[in-house]
C-alpha cells in the first residue's frame, strides 16, 4: 500500500493520460500519462495519503509594507517567467501568465491573503507575486509536503525600489528579481498625486525629475517645479521639467509617453485648454489605446469631455468625448459612496475599504473638507465603471471616481489601455515648497488617499473583458 499511495503521489504532477505512447515493440498504443518536467514532479498527491494538500498561504502589501492589497497574482511558476517586457503591451486578464503556472494562479482575497493549494514541496520553491509591470519573485526556503507554508510578510511586498531585496527575494543577474512599472506623474497646483506614491511606500530613489534614472518621474503642470536641496537621491535642487511639451503640447514630442506604463495627472486649478492642444488629447488617446494607463484628477477632465469650462473647446476635440457629461460644480460635501451595482469590483473594493479601515461605515468614504469636486454629471454605463458617486438621491449620484477601458471603439476583447477619472483629490494643493516637503510630513494614508491606492494598483493590471 505505501508503494501505491508514492505512485498515486507522483502522478499528479504528470502530464495529461490522453497522449498516445507506442512502445516499439508489440505496436501496441498505451494510454499513461505522460512525464512531467521541472517543479510540477514535486506535485504530492495528498489526498490519496488521506492528508491535507501541500499549500503556500501568505498576505500581499504595497510597498510601505503596511496597506494590504486586493486582487494581485500569485503562483508558482514551473519554468523562469523570463524578463518584464518593456515598453508598452496590450496585457489583458485572458492572457497565460508567464512561467507555465503550476495548478491555478490566485489572486489575493480582499484582506490581501491568497492560498495555493497542491503546490510543489521541497526546498526553494519559487514563488511569483504580480500585476501588471509589478513584480517580486521569491524562493521559499521550504515548503512541507501535505502542509500548509505560510510565507513571511517581509518576502510578499511589492517592491519600493529596483534594489529591494528582502530576505528570500530571489536574484537574477546581478541583482534581485523585482520590477516595477514606469511611472509619470504631472504636479498641479490643486493636487498631489506626487505624494501618494511616496505614502504608498515607493523609495525615494526611485523619484526623480526625468533625466533621472528612477521608475517615477515628475514633471511640472503648474505645481511644485523644484527638489528640496536636501532630497538624497541625486535629485537635490534638481529643476522639475514642463509637463507640456511631456504630454506632446505646442512643440513636444508625444512619443515621450510611450516610455512610461502609467501617466498621472495632478488637477491644476483649473482646465489650462490651450496647454493641451489637439495634438497632445490626440498623442494622450494614441498611447491608452496602445496599453498605457491614464490617472486624470479633477480638471484634467479636459483630456476626456474637452474644454467646457471658460473656453467653450468642443466635447468632438476630446479623446474620449462620449464617455461622460460634465459640469462646473464645487465640493459636494462628505462622504463619498462606493458604487457595488455599476462596477464589478465594487463588493471588492467596499469590503476592502473597510478592511483597511478606509471606511467605518460600508460604501462609505470620509472626504477631507476642500478636496471633493463634482464635475462629472453622469458616466455611460455601457462605456465606463462608476467606482463612486457623492448625492443625497439617485437623481443626484454625481461620479466621482470612474473607470473605462481604450480603445473605446473596439470591442472589449479587444482593448488593451486604461482610463481613470477621479474628482477625488488626494489631499488638496502642495504647500507651495519644494518636493518632497510640499507633501508635508504624514506618511499616514487618509480614507480618500486609500481610495486611491485601490485604483493606482487597479489601473496597473490587466485589462478585463467585462463590458
Amino acid at each position: 500500500m505505501r508503494a501505491l499511495a508514492v505512485g498515486l503521489a507522483i502522478c499528479i504532477g504528470c502530464g495529461p493520460n490522453t497522449h498516445g505512447h507506442n512502445n516499439g515493440e508489440d505496436g501496441n498504443t498505451h494510454t499513461g500519462p505522460d512525464a512531467c518536467s521541472g517543479l510540477q514532479c514535486q506535485v504530492v498527491n495528498c489526498q490519496a495519503m488521506g492528508m491535507p494538500p501541500t499549500t503556500i498561504t501568505g498576505t500581499v502589501f504595497a510597498p510601505n509594507g503596511t496597506l494590504p492589497l486586493y486582487g494581485i497574482n500569485v503562483y508558482v511558476p514551473n519554468s523562469d517567467p523570463g524578463p518584464m517586457p518593456s515598453g508598452l503591451t496590450c496585457n489583458q486578464c485572458t492572457d497565460a501568465l508567464p512561467g507555465s503556472p503550476i495548478g491555478m494562479p490566485v489572486q489575493t482575497i480582499e484582506d490581501g491573503t491568497f492560498t495555493l493549494p497542491n503546490m510543489p514541496s521541497g526546498a526553494n520553491i519559487p514563488l511569483v507575486i504580480t500585476t501588471g509591470k509589478w513584480r517580486r519573485i521569491i524562493n521559499v526556503p521550504a515548503v512541507s509536503q501535505c502542509g500548509t507554508t505560510t510565507v513571511p510578510t517581509t518576502d510578499t511586498t511589492l517592491p519600493k525600489s529596483a534594489n529591494d531585496a528582502t530576505p528570500n527575494t530571489k536574484m537574477c543577474g546581478s541583482g534581485p528579481c523585482v520590477d516595477m512599472p514606469k511611472i509619470a506623474i504631472t504636479t498641479g497646483s490643486a493636487d498631489s498625486l506626487e505624494c501618494l506614491v511616496r505614502r504608498l511606500g515607493i523609495a525615494d530613489s526611485e523619484i526623480t525629475n526625468n533625466s533621472g534614472s528612477g521608475h517615477v518621474h515628475l514633471y511640472n503642470g503648474n505645481g511644485v517645479t523644484k527638489f528640496d536641496t536636501t532630497f538624497m537621491n541625486g535629485q537635490g535642487g534638481a529643476n522639475i521639467a514642463s509637463a507640456t511639451p511631456f504630454w506632446g503640447g505646442q512643440s513636444g514630442t508625444p512619443d515621450t509617453l510611450a516610455s512610461y506604463d502609467i501617466v498621472m495627472l495632478s488637477c491644476e486649478g483649473g482646465q489650462n485648454p490651450f496647454t493641451k492642444p489637439q495634438a497632445a488629447i490626440a498623442a494622450m488617446k494614441t498611447y491608452a489605446d496602445a496599453g498605457g494607463r491614464v490617472f486624470a484628477s479633477h480638471w484634467h477632465n479636459v483630456w476626456i469631455g474637452g474644454g467646457f469650462v471658460t473656453f467653450n473647446i468642443p466635447a468632438a476635440n476630446a479623446a474620449w468625448a462620449p464617455i461622460a457629461t460634465w459640469q462646473d460644480s464645487g465640493d459636494p460635501g462628505t462622504p463619498d459612496l462606493i458604487d457595488e451595482v455599476n462596477n464589478p469590483k465594487g463588493p471588492s473594493f467596499a469590503t476592502w475599504m473597510m478592511n483597511v479601515m478606509g471606511s467605518t461605515t460600508r460604501d462609505q468614504i470620509a472626504i477631507q473638507g476642500g478636496t471633493d469636486r463634482s464635475t462629472c454629471t453622469a458616466v455611460d454605463n455601457t462605456k465606463a465603471e462608476r467606482w463612486t458617486y457623492t448625492g443625497a438621491s439617485p437623481a443626484t449620484k454625481s461620479p466621482q471616481n470612474f473607470q473605462f477601458t481604450t480603445p473605446i471603439e473596439n470591442p472589449t476583447t479587444s482593448r488593451c489601455g486604461k482610463v481613470v477619472f477621479s474628482d477625488m483629490h488626494v489631499s488638496g494643493g502642495p504647500s507651495g515648497s519644494n518636493y518632497p516637503t510640499s507633501c508635508g510630513a504624514t506618511l499616514t494614508l487618509s480614507p480618500q488617499e486609500k481610495a486611491l491606492a485601490f485604483m493606482f494598483f487597479d489601473i496597473a493590471s490587466c485589462v478585463s473583458n467585462i463590458p
